[in-house]
């Protein structure tokens, strides 16, 4: 199943856009014309041998010290392009959307973004984006909420 497939069955309110093709989401943010406070990036770690999905706005950083003091373990580390490819066979590389149920990963989003009103992604694709309401996306990607982000500017 897609992402589009994936939405489009879980009732959620979404939009799609297209745009110029972007290979990160803080470039993605600029042209969509969001603030990257509003577009989320999922970063896929390995923890004790298990793939975890952490979901963050585009300019921040996993504070691994964070990570793994919540996790409650030492082992935790970036997965691999390669594992990466082979948890999103449907992706194109570095275009992954931060919905984790849709491939069986536990799924924990920085706390920062939670009282956002929306939120921006990446579709699966470098040229297109889903906007939708927080609360939509709270209810289909059921995340953990952790305070687990290094926000290098302000947030107003």
């Amino acid at each position: 199943m897609n992402v589009f497939e994936y939405l489009d069955q879980s009732n959620v309110h979404y939009s799609v856009s297209e745009h110029a093709p972007t290979y990160s989401a803080q470039v993605m943010a600029a042209e969509e014309h969001e603030k990257g406070q509003y577009v989320a990036k999922p970063v896929i770690v390995k923890a004790e041998g298990n793939y975890i999905m952490c979901v963050l706005a585009a300019p921040d950083k996993v504070i691994f010290d964070k990570l793994r003091d919540y996790l409650g373990t030492e082992d935790v580390m970036l997965a691999s392009e390669d594992e990466t490819r082979a948890i999103f066979p449907d992706c194109e590389e570095g275009a992954e959307p931060p919905l984790g149920r849709l491939y069986g990963l536990r799924t924990i989003l920085d706390s920062a973004l939670e009282d956002d009103d929306h939120i921006v992604f990446q579709a699966g694709l470098h040229d297109r984006a889903v906007r939708m309401s927080m609360s939509d996306y709270l209810a289909l990607a059921q995340p953990e909420i952790v305070d687990f982000a290094y926000r290098p500017e302000r947030r107003i």
